[in-house]
């Protein structure tokens, strides 16, 4: 867990960029009509948000239904209600969710470990005192001792587990709500294409 927590960090804080500078940037090229130098700025970044809605610019060339179809696509498949694609924007959501399943897991789990050891204290503590005649013992304290041990272990192993996993969905479900709003000034974009702006000339 300890491990998976360190490799996340390392992942999230390598792959972080300024949201709102990205769209700020992504935005300027739109207005401009430049759609190649939006899509070599999401190339070019390591943000997911960035990754995702260079998936929905592939379709630009096909049309705004197109890529509205496509955008929905991956927020339909970010909840899990269709099969995994090799899309690039569901690639980076599954990067992003690497390994935290298992994390997930061992933070929902460590307690019922550690209650189960404390279980099993408590009952060689009952033997030890059945054994001692019901006297009190250095044997029925250490085997109380061992409960008390195995439920705070359980304790000290979920406590980070939980709390990490919880801050990594976080930091994902801000990334996606941040490729969500791109995704809807590209929409934009291409819809007012259509209403027919004036071809820019090199004067312009």
């Amino acid at each position: 867990a300890v491990a998976i927590i360190i490799e996340r960090i390392v992942y999230f804080v390598g792959s972080r960029e300024a949201a709102s500078a990205l769209r700020d940037a992504f935005r300027k090229h739109l207005r401009e009509g430049d759609m190649d130098a939006a899509k070599r700025l999401l190339a070019g970044s390591k943000s997911q948000p960035a990754q995702v809605v260079h998936a929905a610019m592939e379709a630009a060339d096909d049309g705004v239904k197109t890529v509205e179809a496509r955008l929905a696509a991956e927020r339909i498949l970010a909840k899990g209600l269709m099969p995994s694609s090799i899309s690039m924007g569901i690639i980076a959501k599954g990067r992003m969710e690497r390994n935290l399943a298992f994390l997930g897991t061992v933070g929902n789990n460590a307690p019922f470990v550690g209650l189960l050891g404390t279980v099993i204290g408590i009952v060689r503590a009952f033997q030890a005192l059945r054994e001692s005649g019901g006297q009190i013992s250095n044997a029925l304290y250490s085997e109380v001792g061992e409960a008390l041990i195995a439920t705070a272990i359980g304790l000290l192993v979920a406590l980070p587990a939980v709390a990490s996993f919880n801050t990594f969905n976080r930091i994902i479900k801000g990334r996606l709500t941040w490729a969500e709003a791109m995704g809807r000034d590209l929409v934009g974009h291409l819809q007012r294409e259509p209403a027919g702006e004036p071809e820019r000339t090199e004067a312009d």
